[in-house]
């Protein structure tokens, strides 16, 4: 068995164990308001702000702003926030805005990162516990249950069902309770410092993680385990050469 000074370690989900990563398919037919298609570089940008952890990526008014601010404590705020980001960036037709909305709230249309499964079975067949803290208003269970890693997930504080959202203590206060393990032997990995980081607040640790493509980014989430120092049983496991 490792040895740690941790009982449980939490986990960020978009940017940290899965990313949007969008198919191809999913903008070939989207067009502006003239009815061009969106090149290269507007469609980089346009993913870039539906997956942005922290800030806002548009001018809004009053009332988007507050479905923005509130978008992962309620689903039909965040339905609104992100439909509003898709027009005001330029995407005029509602039904491909609505199509593509569609897509991010898919679990089945995220990619997980390399590292992700084999860590968790490798924390978890060491006795740590697993948790995943999420901002999000829409239920990620479905993305680890096909993945066949879902029981070993022992909470899900997701910040529409919890009520509270990342920076605010209360959904990692939740995460370490429904553990039943202590913030101080608890470890936050994540891709936001604002966000994540927070866990800090508790009392948990904290390692940053980069929301680098998944082709790209082998075992960051190894690499932030040593730097804690938690050594799985087996430290090559799932490693890309």
């Amino acid at each position: 068995m490792a040895t740690t000074l941790f009982d449980a370690v939490l986990f960020d989900f978009s940017g940290t164990l899965f990313r949007l990563e969008e198919d191809e398919s999913w903008l070939a037919d989207v067009t502006d308001e003239a009815g061009e298609p969106f090149d290269v570089h507007r469609q980089a940008e346009l993913m870039r702000r539906l997956t942005a952890p922290t800030g806002q990526p548009v001018e809004m008014d009053a009332d988007e702003h507050h479905a923005w601010t509130n978008r992962d404590r309620e689903p039909r705020w965040h339905r609104e926030a992100y439909l509003t980001v898709l027009r005001k960036s330029g995407l005029a037709d509602p039904e491909q805005a609505q199509a593509l909305y569609r897509k991010v709230t898919d679990p089945d249309c995220w990619t997980v990162y390399p590292d992700t499964v084999p860590v968790i079975e490798a924390l978890t067949g060491d006795g740590i516990a697993v948790g995943v803290v999420s901002n999000i208003a829409f239920d990620l269970r479905p993305a680890f249950a096909r993945l066949g890693i879902d029981d070993l997930v022992s909470v899900f504080a997701l910040s529409f069902e919890v009520g509270a959202v990342k920076p605010e203590p209360e959904i990692f206060r939740y995460a370490v309770d429904a553990l039943g393990v202590d913030p101080q032997r608890t470890l936050m990995i994540g891709d936001s410092e604002k966000a994540d980081g927070a866990a800090r607040s508790i009392g948990c640790a904290f390692e940053l993680v980069e929301p680098s493509p998944t082709a790209e980014r082998h075992d960051a989430l190894w690499t932030a385990l040593a730097a804690a120092g938690i050594t799985p049983t087996e430290p090559g496991a799932g490693r890309s050469s």
